[in-house]
């Protein structure tokens, strides 16, 4: 259970910020049944993991998205940025939530699909802008007037 943020605020200030890292720490073990690597790099700095999960809390407040949606879109996400970590941790989660291996599955190929999009998109238009460049000058080659042939 997500609480607003007012009363997540008080008990953080209840508690200084040394004591509420510590139960963030905590609780989050208890919910996920690890500490994920980024809030144990974070738990000596409570004013850090403080802020990070209070963001985080936010946007679960904010989102109208179920808990199984959000899993598959953290399962894309993680593949997509090829964090072993983040990709068990969240196919775990989705398992535990009742979501169906094809589903996971169809997160990984989604998100392979993107990457691999954005690969060629980002690799063709670079190749595009230096053929409109020319190799002396390094201006376009529609304004050079230095003879060089237009690649």
């Amino acid at each position: 259970m997500i609480i607003g943020l007012d009363d997540e605020l008080d008990a953080i200030l209840a508690k200084g910020k040394e004591k509420a890292a510590e139960d963030i720490i905590r609780d989050v073990e208890s919910t996920y049944g690890e500490v994920p690597y980024v809030f144990s790099f974070m738990k000596d700095n409570p004013d850090i993991l403080i802020t990070k999960v209070l963001y985080n809390n936010s946007i679960l407040r904010s989102s109208t998205l179920d808990a199984k949606t959000i899993e598959l879109i953290s399962i894309s996400v993680s593949a997509a940025m090829r964090c072993s970590h983040c990709l068990k941790l969240h196919i775990r989660l989705a398992s535990d939530l009742g979501v169906p291996d094809d589903q996971i599955a169809a997160a990984v190929f989604l998100a392979g699909n993107i990457v691999n999009a954005s690969v060629l998109a980002t690799a063709s238009r670079q190749l595009n802008e230096e053929r409109e460049v020319c190799r002396i000058c390094e201006i376009s080659s529609k304004a050079c007037d230095m003879g060089v042939s237009k690649v």
